[in-house]
């Protein structure tokens, strides 16, 4: 097993000590084969089945799946200085089964055929739903999950569920803001808000960030609750002040503070500058009506961000964020928005579990069992965005912190080098990872991203197990 991999797996503690031995197996064979299938990556059927039993056993859980890695990745937190941003956000993964009922319906689209009356026919998904809280540098270095949450929507609790009717039979509508919290599938941002902040284990250092589907004054009011800082997103108009004024109403007010150049890309993949003016406004915002009983009223800040003009081949910027962060001058706000837009790591995040581990390809036919295999992939797709993110933060650092010496050896000999520096850096080695994936390293190209480095990975892995069986071979 890889010293990385003990470090992931060693706070993990399983009823039987046979369960943590498989686990740590299996753990290896996945990782040695990202992406492949249980079957290609236990090699045999005494693996495959063993593997089938540890996914199915009554006593696996993601709990203590991933207890190992959040002990980690409470360890890598200590160990780094200021602020650490815990990115949240909810992803969905699709499976096709006959038996819906055993992995849980999520939802209904239409299948693409219509009925004989021309009206789409409707195809119900089965899935599971994930919601996971991912810390990361303000740096974008990415130090592991703090939080997660699988669950399947058996039975969907919205205004949908809720609403009735009347002796008419008349549908009634029901007010989403009066229905509390609980009863909502919102409350998993609650629940990860605690759950990753006791894991870290320091509230004041984390800083909590979320698109619009965190704008929630619940978890406005948890995260003041926990001490602990975010700053969100934000698309409601809430009341402000003494409640006749609105947010929208009193920014509007408000001059612009400052002017801020950005480099974007737009849909082709050109960049372009983008110049934002920038407002920010300390207020009190109110609760939603129906729910001042219990909550109160909060002191937070709104900073509204607007990109000047209408750029041709993509949408304006308008970011609207709402934090319990103090806001003073445009430097601060500035420092914001960076975090704000370090969110879109737990996006990648999730595309190397689906494109990379190749998650929704499993044939597992249970949500329990699907849930396990998940948590895991989790812990491989943290390792790949890491060295992704760590090639581009700190590619100066020693490369045995990552490679060992025969890793080493044989990418030096694999992949063709141009006449230059031979340091023994992490960035060197990354790029040579790359290059056995597909990366070509021209002058123009940006550095390397997720999937030639997993590509890179899978074949060093096989070149690596080819390199030490032909060695006992000789022997």
């Amino acid at each position: 097993m890889g010293s990385w991999m003990e470090q992931e797996l060693s706070g993990c503690s399983f009823a039987d000590k046979r369960l943590g031995d498989r686990f740590g197996v299996l753990m290896q064979q996945l990782s040695e084969g990202i992406g492949r299938t249980i079957p290609l990556a236990c090699g045999d059927w005494a693996n495959t089945k063993a593997a089938y039993r540890f996914l199915d056993n009554d006593r696996v859980s993601e709990r203590e799946i991933l207890a190992g890695h959040f002990q980690a990745t409470q360890e890598r937190f200590a160990a780094v200085d200021g602020p650490i941003l815990v990115l949240h956000d909810t992803t969905e993964f699709s499976f096709t089964r006959e038996n819906t009922q055993a992995v849980g319906l999520t939802r209904k689209v239409a299948s693409g055929h219509k009925d004989k009356d021309g009206r789409p026919r409707m195809h119900t998904m089965c899935g599971i739903l994930m919601h996971s809280s991912l810390a990361v540098t303000t740096d974008g270095l990415p130090l592991g999950l703090a939080g997660i949450k699988l669950w399947t929507r058996k039975k969907f609790k919205g205004t949908n569920a809720l609403a009735g009717r009347g002796l008419d039979g008349a549908k009634h509508t029901v007010n989403a803001t009066r229905i509390p919290i609980e009863e909502k599938e919102s409350i998993r941002w609650l629940e990860n808000v605690r759950q990753s902040t006791a894991n870290l284990g320091d509230a004041t250092r984390c800083v909590h960030i979320g698109d619009r589907e965190s704008d929630i004054y619940e978890l406005f009011c948890e995260c003041e609750s926990l001490g602990t800082n975010f700053v969100f997103r934000t698309c409601v108009d809430r009341r402000a002040e003494d409640g006749e004024q609105t947010v929208d109403e009193m920014m509007d007010e408000q001059c612009v503070k400052g002017v801020h150049r950005i480099e974007v890309m737009d849909d082709k993949g050109n960049p372009s500058i983008a110049v934002l003016e920038i407002k920010y406004h300390k207020m009190t915002v109110c609760p939603p009506i129906g729910k001042e009983k219990r909550y109160g009223n909060l002191e937070l800040t709104v900073i509204h961000a607007t990109e000047r003009g209408t750029p041709k081949d993509r949408k304006p910027i308008e970011w609207k964020l709402i934090t319990n962060l103090p806001v003073t001058c445009k430097a601060d706000a500035i420092e914001k928005l960076a975090w704000y837009a370090l969110r879109w790591k737990i996006e990648m995040f999730h595309k190397i579990l689906k494109s990379g581990c190749r998650a929704e390809d499993s044939k597992l036919r249970t949500a329990e069992r699907l849930a396990n295999l998940i948590a895991m992939m989790c812990i491989l797709a943290w390792r790949v965005l890491w060295l992704t993110m760590l090639n581009r933060v700190s590619g100066d650092l020693p490369a045995k912190l990552v490679f060992t010496d025969i890793e080493m050896k044989l990418l030096e000999h694999l992949v063709p080098t141009r006449s230059g520096s031979r340091k023994k850096t992490v960035g060197r080695f990354l790029t040579l990872l790359a290059r056995l994936g597909g990366y070509l390293n021209r002058k123009q190209d940006l550095p390397p991203g997720n999937m030639v480095l997993w590509r890179g990975m899978s074949r060093l892995t096989d070149i690596h197990l080819g390199y030490c069986l032909a060695k006992d071979v000789g022997n």
